[in-house]
């Protein structure tokens, strides 16, 4: 198996805030991080070039990064002030984003999906390479990340999609 790796690193200045709604501690308030980035991806084969990957053609995923993580505050699809965000973004006070989870679980969760499920695709990698770990760092000592090999991943998404028939069943009073 090869093994590559992409590093958007702190100086990059990924300055984003958020908050943890959810939080009894002060991670409650609005705070900020200057975000870093890293991303494994795996091949069993190498391109004709003898790459994983061709980082010249990661500006995509550049232009990714700086539209939700470039002097953005983030919200949680859930927090009950939602609205209000809303709001400030559309007076120009914030460029709210909208994510399903903050913080950097939720995070690394959210560029995983993205990265196998739309960008490898899109940029022409198909079934050759995955991106096999996605690792978020609020500060050089505080990180999550998310990891699956291809076969996992598959599986994950398949139980996400019966849990949500399942919900769906029930929400139209299918089950009892």
């Amino acid at each position: 198996m090869y093994v590559s790796t992409k590093r958007y690193s702190h100086e990059r200045g990924y300055s984003i805030a958020y908050r943890q709604h959810l939080a009894d501690s002060h991670c409650r308030f609005i705070h900020g991080y200057s975000l870093a980035f890293d991303f494994e991806f795996e091949s069993k084969e190498l391109d004709i070039r003898n790459w994983v990957c061709d980082f010249g053609g990661f500006s995509t995923l550049k232009d990714f990064l700086d539209e939700h993580f470039d002097h953005t505050l983030l919200v949680a699809q859930d927090d009950p002030e939602l609205e209000f965000f809303r709001e400030i973004d559309l007076r120009g006070l914030a460029q709210v984003r909208e994510v399903a989870k903050t913080g950097c679980e939720g995070l690394a969760e959210f560029l995983f999906e993205w990265m196998n499920e739309i960008w490898m695709p899109d940029n022409g990698y198909g079934d050759r390479v995955f991106c096999r770990k996605v690792r978020v760092y609020e500060t050089p000592t505080n990180s999550a990340w998310v990891e699956f090999n291809r076969h996992d991943w598959r599986l994950y998404l398949m139980q996400q999609e019966n849990s949500m028939e399942a919900r769906e069943g029930i929400a139209e009073g299918g089950l009892e």
